[in-house]
């Protein structure tokens, strides 16, 4: 009997919402999976429910990133790579940005996710079968009043996917972007917004927007299927948001 090869993967952004859910939906499937975010807690509660190996880390930290890259290393390597951490903060207009939210949402978006993929890039060429999945949103597609500094973080990020699966293509590195609409999650609006009525407004009379757990079996297939076959973007919304102007609202 050939013995099946256990796939592995590094998730960030793994505390909470999809990124918690993608950990859970890989482990489930017996993936080695190392689910890094900054609140070590949270991560410990997901190791006990799930086996994955928690990293406490901010990702847009140098140190903490190359120390996780010789622990994942030491450990028998990953072939696959998902950046999910990033977020929205605040919906100023640009006349009235904030510049501390717009350079923490270029930091964690942008320049978090280019670190951890320029961090484990040798390993997952060495590996000859590497994925590198990036979570976007559709902000990067549509800009909308009062999202420009998420419009332009996730455009960003977006545009660096582009540009990696256009380099990397002769090293057999598969490169995938999912790009959400409206999913509903314990903290994002909650983060951006500040307050728990503000961001319940956001979803009101909204049927079944997504879920973590919608856009984390979305993830877990893209990055399952044949390495061969890549799936270079990924739209997906609820039903009830035709388009980013467009969103049913019953009751």
């Amino acid at each position: 009997m050939v013995e099946r090869q256990v796939r592995s993967a590094v998730v960030t952004g793994a505390s909470t919402g999809i990124g918690e859910a993608t950990v859970r939906r890989l482990a489930q499937e017996g993936w080695k999976v190392w689910a890094v975010a900054r609140r070590g807690e949270r991560l410990e509660q997901l190791a006990g429910d799930t086996g994955a190996i928690p990293v406490a880390l901010d990702i847009t930290d140098d140190g903490g990133v190359a120390r996780m890259v010789e622990q994942v290393a030491a450990a028998g390597g990953i072939d696959t790579l998902i950046n999910i951490a990033g977020g929205a903060r605040g919906t100023d207009w640009v006349a009235d940005a904030r510049t501390d939210d717009w350079e923490w949402m270029y930091n964690v978006n942008v320049l978090g996710t280019m670190k951890l993929t320029r961090a484990f890039l040798p390993m997952l060429r060495e590996h000859g079968e590497g994925t590198v999945l990036n979570l976007t949103s559709t902000a990067a597609l549509v800009s909308y009043e009062g999202g420009a500094g998420y419009n332009a973080a996730k455009a960003a990020q977006r545009a660096m996917t582009r540009a990696l699966r256009l380099e990397e293509v002769e090293n057999n590195l598969r490169v995938i972007e999912v790009l959400p609409g409206m999913v509903y999650t314990e903290e994002f609006s909650l983060n951006r917004l500040g307050s728990e009525e503000a961001a319940e407004k956001v979803y009101a009379g909204v049927e079944k927007p997504l879920t973590a757990e919608d856009i984390a079996d979305i993830v877990a297939y893209a990055v399952s299927v044949p390495h061969h076959v890549n799936l270079d973007e990924i739209v997906v919304r609820p039903v009830a948001q035709a388009a980013a102007h467009k969103v049913v609202r019953k009751g």
